[in-house]
Order: structure tokens, then C-alpha cells, then sequence
């Protein structure tokens, strides 16, 4: 007599690794009014819109909040108007990161006190430090307050990696606890990964399933601002054990996701030319930024309405 072996049942993932801030979370544009001027009540409901669609954590004021044009008051105010919009639904990381060490650590003492729940800071930039002057400058930041850090390697704007080697001895730092990974070197990812208990997420669109994959806490992505569900249910799908299903959505995201990110227009004008086409919250970009023009942003909202419509 001949039996048939059941079908294997697919287990969901084992995530064992810790995740300070969630999984799910928005690089969180910073809305302004038409006169230039921060609109906090606009950031309050596009925060509010982001978390009741699945994200977990808000990270304001970093490359997709245009830090560089925010006044120190604003970074504040900025904090402490989404941490009353979204509660304890979802972390609030804010993005302290600047060219000078002691600036850095001002603005991370000043984010705890305006009820951040974390910090992000990136490589300082310009000035291009060595790798000592680097883990000097996040462990001076790490020091500053009791909020967890997370570092933020995107070599491509800074000029500046922060290695594998570097990343291994921060990661003995108690508040060192994560990383926004925008290095596009998967095989120095790997190596952190394997070798320390610091939290990993994308800060490329593209690559949310593939490190997560990997063993990744989650994302901090550009382009969850105009499509937040989406993204969260990629991940989702894949702790189900529904990996096929996970691929589905992440293709299905390649269209929009090379729109606002690979177009040769920084994501935060993209993004902000397709909140402002689908009426949410974002306003203008400061200068030196321009706006996205018409068919730009004609373009964006037909994508954004094709992945809507697949997804």
C-alpha cells in the first residue's frame, strides 16, 4: 500500500532578535506650509494616517525630514507634537545627526526632553573622519542621554562608511542598539548581523524583504509615507511563512518604489509631490530642494494608484 506524505506546514520565521523601535517604520517627511513655515498640525495627522496604517515607529527629521533646513526649535517641536498625536502606538526616533559631534549631542539631550523614544544619527559628513573619529563621535552621542541610538550608514551621502569592524565594537555600547543600513553592502551586513545583537533595518525600499529575510529587525522606508499598509504587509506575509506571497508584494512595489527612489530626484521631493497629488500632508520642500514637477508627479500618482489597485 502506497501513502502520501502530508504537505509540510510552513512555520512563521523565528525572529529572535530584538527590535527597540518595531518593525514597521516611515522616514517621515516634514510638512510645511505653503509659506515655508513648520505645520505641525499637518505632521500630527500625516503621523497619525502612517500609524493607524501599520506603522510601528516614526523617525523625523532625518534625510527624508530635511534635516539640514530645520532650526534646533523645530527638531523639538517637531518631537514632541508627534509623540502627542501617536501616544505609545509607535515609537518616536528622532534624527540628531549633524557634521559636529557637540551639536549631535545638543540635539540629543534636547530630543529626550521633548519625549523622543529613541535617536537616529548619521556618519558626520563633509569632513570625512577616519574610523576611530567615527566610533568616537557615536559613542560621545551614545553618552549624551539614556535613549537608545540607532546609527544610520548611508556612505553615499556622507562620503563616509561606518565598517563592519567599527559597527562590531560600537554594538558593546548598552544604547547602541540598531542601525538604518543604506550602505548597499549586504555581505558587511551579514557579518554585523552574525556577529552582535544590533537591530537592522533597511533604509532601501528595495531591500525591505531581503534583509528581513536575513534576519533584519525591519525598515525605515521613504516611501511607506504615501503607502504605509503595503510595506507592513510584506513582512507580515513573511512571518506568516507565506514567502512567496512576500515576494508578490515586494515586486509589486518595484514600479513606485523607482519613481521616489531611483529617478535622479531626492525621495523627499518625490514623496512630497505625490502626498501633495493624493491631498495628505507634506506641503513644499525647502530650498536648495524643488519641487517635483507636473509630470513627475503625474507619473508617481499612476503608480501609486497601480499598486493600490494590485495590492
Amino acid at each position: 500500500m502506497t501513502t502520501t506524505s502530508p504537505p509540510l506546514r510552513r512555520r512563521p520565521h523565528p525572529r529572535p532578535r530584538p527590535r527597540p523601535f518595531g518593525r514597521a517604520l516611515c522616514a517621515m517627511v516634514t510638512p510645511f506650509t505653503e509659506e515655508g513655515l513648520l505645520d505641525l498640525g499637518g505632521a500630527q495627522r500625516l503621523a497619525e494616517r502612517l500609524v493607524s496604517e501599520g506603522c510601528d515607529g516614526l523617525v523625523l527629521s532625518g534625510t527624508t525630514g530635511e534635516s539640514p533646513t530645520l532650526t534646533d526649535t523645530e527638531r523639538s517641536a517637531l518631537v514632541r507634537a508627534v509623540a502627542e498625536a501617536v501616544g505609545d502606538r509607535a515609537a518616536v526616533v528622532a534624527g540628531i545627526g549633524t557634521a559636529d559631534t557637540r551639536h549631535s549631542v545638543q540635539l540629543a539631550r534636547e530630543a529626550e526632553k521633548a519625549g523622543a523614544d529613541g535617536l537616529l544619527a548619521v556618519t558626520p559628513y563633509y569632513s570625512r573622519p577616519p574610523q576611530d573619529a567615527v566610533e568616537a563621535h557615536f559613542r560621545a552621542i551614545a553618552d549624551a542621554s539614556g535613549l537608545p541610538l540607532a546609527l544610520y550608514d548611508i556612505p553615499g551621502r556622507t562620503g563616509t562608511r561606518i565598517e563592519p569592524g567599527t559597527m562590531l565594537r560600537l554594538a558593546e555600547h548598552p544604547r547602541i542598539v540598531a542601525v538604518k543600513d543604506c550602505a548597499y553592502d549586504l555581505l558587511g551586513t551579514q557579518k554585523v548581523l552574525a556577529g552582535t545583537e544590533l537591530a537592522y533595518y533597511t533604509g532601501c525600499d528595495e531591500y525591505v524583504l531581503a534583509l528581513y529575510a536575513l534576519g533584519g529587525a525591519g525598515y525605515i522606508s521613504t516611501v511607506a509615507n504615501a503607502t504605509p499598509r503595503h510595506f507592513r504587509s510584506i513582512i507580515d506575509a513573511f512571518d506568516r511563512g507565506e514567502t512567496d506571497e512576500a515576494a508578490r508584494l515586494q515586486q509589486l512595489a518595484i514600479p513606485l518604489t523607482e519613481l521616489m527612489m531611483a529617478s535622479g530626484l531626492p525621495g523627499t521631493v518625490t514623496t512630497k509631490g505625490l502626498l501633495g497629488a493624493l491631498g495628505l500632508p507634506g506641503g513644499p520642500v525647502r530650498a536648495p530642494l524643488q519641487p517635483a514637477g507636473r509630470e513627475t508627479t503625474d507619473g508617481l500618482l499612476t503608480a501609486y494608484e497601480h499598486l493600490a489597485a494590485a495590492g
